[in-house]
């Protein structure tokens, strides 16, 4: 049974670049290295894993803007290939870009994979640019269907509000891109919220970080009549922000319930938000919030 997942640890890591250098790079006499760019840190890695988690299948989805990304360095072990293990990763790397709020992927295919990549839905833009001046590539792009469901009507109606009520949110663009009750994602467009090192401000992933917070208590109460303050809210900055950011919470970093409101008493939610970007976790962010019943 082979199964589609992020690498665990860098040993993991150091055997998906190794497939992406034999696959890719090796048969064209390319050094080692070849394989990686400068947006590793930036982006999703997916590895196919076999019953003793040996990889034997890498893609990588990076972001080129807000609601677009790129599918590269696909490669497939060729003792396993003709099994669909290709389709499993390209599924697995569009639900990931589906989630984090891009709506267009494009991918520069060799010739002999443009049929693969019609299958799934891609289109054929023609000829894109030559490898190493012997490998041919065209240009592939696919949109993304957002799911069209009362959770996501949910969402897009607190994101209308937080435009058209704080100014700075909508200057952002801060966008819900998924949200299913067990999870919620959060994007913001990238130029707007860059400093003079390129990197996103701290006041930008604050910002991210508290709105997606206050979303998951607006989106638990639903029904529920109240104000929603944050009562305190603590940042760690881990590392830099360079390219896209996107803002994650789920029900396991969540404490607290809806209950007290149906007794008119205020409600207090404890709330982790890890920033992203990519796989990476850049910021961790924690707020107390407090949904205060409206007297009737």
């Amino acid at each position: 049974m082979y199964k589609c997942r992020a690498p665990k640890n860098q040993a993991e890591l150091a055997q998906y670049y190794q497939l992406r250098w034999q696959t890719l790079r090796q048969p064209s006499q390319q050094p080692m290295g070849s394989e990686k760019d400068d947006l590793e840190a930036q982006s999703y890695h997916r590895v196919i894993v076999d019953d003793m988690d040996n990889i034997v299948g890498a893609g990588r989805l990076h972001n080129t803007s807000q609601e677009q990304a790129q599918i590269r360095y696909m490669a497939i072990s060729e003792h396993v290939r003709g099994q669909g293990l290709g389709k499993v990763l390209v599924n697995e790397l569009e639900r990931t870009a589906a989630k984090a709020g891009v709506k267009t992927i494009e991918l520069n295919a060799r010739v002999d994979a443009i049929g693969f990549y019609q299958r799934l839905g891609y289109s054929n833009e023609g000829y894109s640019h030559t490898l190493f001046g012997v490998v041919k590539h065209n240009k592939m792009i696919k949109s993304i269907i957002k799911s069209d469901n009362h959770l996501a009507e949910l969402a897009d109606n607190l994101q209308q509000l937080w435009h058209q009520t704080i100014p700075l949110s909508k200057a952002m663009n801060i966008n819900i891109c998924y949200f299913d009750q067990q999870k919620l994602l959060t994007n913001c467009e990238p130029n707007f919220n860059k400093n003079l090192h390129n990197t996103m401000f701290a006041g930008s992933i604050y910002t991210l970080a508290t709105l997606t917070g206050w979303a998951w208590v607006y989106l638990a109460l639903q029904a529920q009549q109240a104000d929603i303050v944050l009562a305190q809210g603590n940042i760690r900055y881990i590392a830099p922000l360079l390219g896209i950011a996107y803002a994650q919470t789920s029900l396991n970093l969540v404490t607290g319930s809806v209950e007290p409101l149906l007794h008119g008493k205020n409600a207090r939610f404890n709330i982790e938000v890890e920033v992203c970007c990519g796989d990476s976790v850049v910021a961790l962010f924690t707020g107390a919030y407090v949904a205060m019943a409206k007297r009737k």
